[in-house]
């Protein structure tokens, strides 16, 4: 082999090994460029079902506030009244017919037959220490009016004006009127009764009143 043969030769592998480098070094950039993008991917994708949870979190916070409870409104297809005789009493029943919990206070603010006078609570506001009865939805509350003595039994009803205290004890402006026919003789109290406090089981409404056997 001739020195010029072995130079040629020499040569030829010198090039033939650059581009392998090349290649090599294209395979990798192309490789590292592939796994950038599946990065850049991923990341946008768990960005997106971030987003998505996090809406729903701010869907479900809306939804609770939603349900938050407030104040009862006194209306009259919310409220009945009823005898009880033995012993003798007149029943208030509220029905909270939303489907959130709402709030009462103290007494209702009572007043027979259109008399400017309401009929005084059981218990002073200072006995009862701001009372509030919270019912739930689609739950009932109860007052009671013991008429067991012949002072308070007095005469047959026509209409009972019914409003709610606010949590100071005050009366609220929104009043509901009851009526009552003349075939609900049993229906009487006279303006010596008392009414008692709002609770949402009418045993122990009966026992605050003090009308439980």
């Amino acid at each position: 082999m001739t020195a010029r043969r072995s130079r040629r030769r020499s040569a030829a592998y010198a090039a033939l090994a650059l581009g392998l480098a090349g290649s090599l070094a294209l395979t990798g950039c192309n490789s590292h460029s592939k796994k950038s993008k599946k990065s850049s991917s991923s990341s946008t994708s768990k960005s997106k079902k971030r987003k998505i949870i996090g809406g729903g979190g701010a869907a479900a916070g809306a939804g609770a506030a939603s349900h938050r409870s407030s104040d009862c409104k006194a209306s009259a297809t919310k409220l009945g009244v009823t005898h009880r005789p033995d012993p003798s009493r007149l029943v208030i029943t509220y029905e909270n017919r939303s489907s959130a919990p709402c709030h009462l206070y103290y007494a209702p603010v009572i007043r027979l037959d259109r008399s400017e006078v309401p009929l005084q609570p059981l218990h002073e506001e200072s006995a009862v220490m701001a009372h509030r009865a919270t019912v739930p939805a689609h739950g009932k509350a109860f007052a009671v009016i013991p008429t067991n003595t012949a002072a308070t039994k007095g005469a047959h009803l026509n209409t009972m004006d019914i409003r709610f205290s606010d949590s100071h004890g005050d009366p609220r402006a929104l009043s509901a009127d009851i009526g009552f026919s003349k075939y609900q003789p049993t229906v009487a109290a006279s303006s010596k009764a008392k009414v008692g406090e709002w609770y949402t089981s009418l045993d122990l409404a009966d026992l605050k009143s003090g009308t439980d056997k």
